[in-house]
């Protein structure tokens, strides 16, 4: 909270200063529980900022080790080709794109003619300019993606391709390190998503996160049309 001293946190968290302050300066072990929500409530921190404070608390070994290869499920690439109406893609840890149907192709590129490590949404929404053109919400969008990847960072803070892109992107996007260094966090969540397309002008689509259970690090997007307009124009992208 800007303005609010360390003193001010403490008292409202119901700890001593000395407490708080080695807590802050990393010299004691992970708080409890109940100090963690006692410290979010002084701080007012919004329920994906709580999520991220617990992020950065876990000290489980488990979640301090690098992360296997990731691999989308059999059932979720079948149930993501059935979805032959309607854009969908699967995004993994860091936003990597793991898996795509025709539809988000001709939305936005074709994932498949990219080397693997440039398959990134973030990646590509930061340096690709073919999507900054079919972002009309750019700023926003982006804002968010980095907002996205703080969270996956307290989760894995050692993943080596984590620092690389990172250090990829903050010397070759000055927006992505300016909102880097804000340390806003965010959950990928539900909205509307506006994609602009030559052949159809304008498309609002709704934009949908769902987990997958066998990866909790992975998500399928699913993006219905929000109107009529977009279903038409949807329906003139998929057409073959």
């Amino acid at each position: 909270m800007t303005g609010l001293r360390r003193e001010e946190v403490a008292h409202r968290a119901g700890i001593s200063v000395d407490y708080y302050t080695r807590l802050e300066q990393g010299r004691l072990p992970a708080p409890s529980g109940g100090v963690l929500d006692a410290l979010a409530h002084a701080l007012l921190l919004n329920l994906d900022q709580r999520d991220y404070l617990r992020s950065l608390a876990d000290r489980a070994p488990a979640r301090r080790q690098r992360p296997r290869q990731q691999s989308v499920p059999e059932p979720v690439l079948e149930f993501l080709n059935d979805l032959t109406a309607t854009p969908a893609f699967v995004l993994g840890r860091f936003l990597d794109v793991l898996a795509w149907n025709d539809l988000t192709t001709e939305l936005f590129t074709d994932f498949g003619a990219l080397a693997e490590p440039e398959r990134n949404y973030l990646r590509m929404v930061f340096l690709d300019p073919l999507m900054r053109e079919r972002l009309p919400d750019w700023d926003s969008g982006a804002r968010q993606c980095v907002s996205v990847l703080r969270m996956d960072a307290a989760r894995y803070p050692s993943d080596p391709r984590l620092a690389a892109l990172v250090a990829e992107l903050a010397v070759k996007a000055p927006e992505f390190h300016h909102w880097w260094t804000t340390h806003r966090v965010a959950a990928k969540t539900f909205g509307v998503k506006s994609v602009h397309h030559p052949k159809t002008g304008t498309l609002h689509l709704h934009w949908q996160i769902l987990t997958v259970a066998q990866d909790p690090d992975q998500c399928l997007v699913v993006l219905p049309p929000a109107d009529e307009e977009s279903r038409a124009g949807l329906a003139l992208l998929n057409r073959p």
